[in-house]
């Protein structure tokens, strides 16, 4: 009996092992990594006329690549609608869901995923035609609101509206596209989601500037890439892949200076850049994973300027979004 209780121990451990080793094995022998991103919000994750994808959310996908792949080109976009994201990456049809997902208690323990970390700190706002003379939340008492199914913004309206004695009607669509086009068409008063989305989502309305964003922000929405649970080697890349981003703009290795600093970089830059560090082994990857990392799409400051800051069309303040020692919550251990 006991040789048989320990045979069982020895296999569930094996087991592990092999589970544990699934996702990553699955993306070097394919060759690709595949990435659930968005069905095209401007500035996170939009395919241009080409069908070319680009924004911060892809250029997490193109970070992961390189770490693992030696490429950031070897990513395959697969288009999510809410409803559809936690599904595709429980199924396997996603190794990785980079598409504006917030972190929160039930998504990480009841969905079978795990969050790797923050990339990006947000919370639910409101916006508005300018016309109709709204300056406040506190104001749409009768108002109908457009939102997505599938999302945290109905439970969120539902707490701030119900403590505040706001009358309301809610109009859900499954699509972020319906959505935008039934606020632009009039359908509805207001749209509500994430106040990165709103900004975004304004630039595509039919003149922009008729429309505001109000000025509360009645959530918290840490906005994070996903895996599924149950593989630690793959969450374990994933989050130093983020880690590794954050880590090189407070070092100051940016993606123009990385290749000069494997020479020229001081005794932390270049243990970063992979000089005399095996660190990478234990994620089951080479010494130089970081430095394709921040060669390939640059380090977390510079990734989000191009996309969301003054780079970009959108030109969305850093605020919370900062280094932790600028001010703001965007840390995180160091990469050795």
């Amino acid at each position: 009996m006991k040789t048989a209780i320990l045979g069982l121990f020895t296999a569930a451990l094996l087991g592990g092992t092999v589970t544990q080793a699934a996702t990553l094995d699955g993306v070097k022998e394919r060759g690709e990594l595949r990435c659930g991103v968005s069905q095209g919000v401007l500035g996170f994750s939009a395919p241009d006329e080409k069908g070319e994808w680009s924004g911060f959310d892809i250029d997490f996908c193109r970070a992961v690549a390189a770490a693992t792949l030696g490429s950031a080109d070897k990513v395959k976009y697969v288009p999510l609608s809410t409803k559809e994201r936690f599904t595709a990456l429980q199924s396997g049809e996603v190794d990785l869901l980079s598409r504006q997902t917030t972190w929160t208690l039930s998504r990480d323990a009841d969905l079978g995923m795990s969050f790797v970390g923050v990339t990006y700190y947000d919370g639910q706002a409101f916006m508005v035609r300018s016309d109709i003379g709204v300056n406040s939340v506190k104001e749409l008492s009768g108002a109908s609101v457009c939102t997505e199914t599938g999302t945290t913004t109905e439970q969120n309206m539902a707490d701030y509206f119900s403590a505040n004695k706001i009358e309301y009607q809610v109009i859900a669509f499954e699509k972020a596209d319906q959505t935008i086009q039934a606020f632009n068409s009039g359908r509805c008063d207001v749209y509500s989601t994430d106040a990165s989305a709103l900004y975004s989502q304004r630039l595509t309305l039919n003149d922009p500037d008729r429309f505001i964003v109000l000025p509360e922000v009645i959530s918290k929405e840490p906005l994070g890439p996903a895996v599924r649970q149950g593989d630690d080697q793959w969450f374990k890349v994933v989050r130093w892949t983020l880690f590794a981003m954050i880590e090189a703009e407070e070092l100051g290795i940016t993606r123009e200076n990385a290749a000069s600093l494997l020479e020229t970089g001081n005794t932390a830059q270049k243990r970063f850049l992979g000089i005399d560090n095996e660190a990478g082994k234990a994620l089951g990857l080479d010494p130089k994973w970081a430095y394709r990392t921040v060669a390939a799409v640059g380090n977390y400051g510079e990734v989000f300027e191009r996309h969301l800051g003054r780079e970009s069309a959108l030109k969305i303040d850093r605020g919370l979004n900062k280094l932790w020692n600028d001010g703001g919550l965007i840390y995180a251990p160091p990469v050795r």
